[in-house]
C-alpha cells in the first residue's frame, strides 16, 4: 500500500470519526430510547452511502484509487460503528433486555444490507437513464 493511500485513508478517517461521534450525539439527543438509535442511524446512513459510492465506481474512472479510498475505507469505515454495535448489543443481552438486542441486532445487521442496495440500485437506476 502507497503512502498516498495509507494517508487518505487516515485523512478520511479522522473525518469520518467526528462525523460518527457528531451525528450519533444528535440522533441519541433526538431519540432518546434504550435501543442505541445513534449507532443505528450511522450504520444505516453509512452502509446506504457505501452502496451509492460503489455503484457509482462502476460508472467512472475520474476518481483515483486514492479517493476512493478516502471516502470507504477511511470516512465510511471511520463513520460506521460495527464495534459499538457489538458491544452495545452485548450489554443489552447481559442486562436481560432480550426483545432489545436482537431488535438492535436485527435492525443494524438486515437494515444495512437494505440499505447498502437501496444505495447500489439508485445510482444503477439513475446511471440507466
Amino acid at each position: 500500500m502507497s503512502w498516498q493511500t495509507i494517508l487518505a485513508i487516515g485523512s478520511g478517517g479522522f473525518i469520518g470519526a467526528v462525523l460518527r461521534a457528531y451525528l450519533n450525539g444528535i440522533i441519541s439527543y433526538k431519540l432518546p430510547h434504550a435501543l442505541p438509535f445513534g449507532t443505528l442511524g450511522v450504520n444505516l446512513l453509512g452502509s446506504f452511502i457505501m452502496g451509492l459510492l460503489i455503484s457509482y465506481f462502476m460508472y467512472t474512472t475520474s476518481l483515483s484509487v486514492h479517493m476512493k479510498s478516502f471516502l470507504t475505507t477511511g470516512i465510511l469505515g471511520a463513520l460506521t460503528t460495527y464495534s459499538t454495535f457489538a458491544m452495545e448489543s452485548f450489554f443489552l443481552l447481559q442486562g436481560g433486555s432480550f426483545i432489545l438486542a436482537i431488535s438492535n441486532i436485527s435492525l443494524n445487521l438486515f437494515g444495512t444490507i437494505f440499505m447498502a442496495g437501496s444505495g447500489y440500485y439508485l445510482i444503477q437506476s439513475l446511471m440507466k437513464n
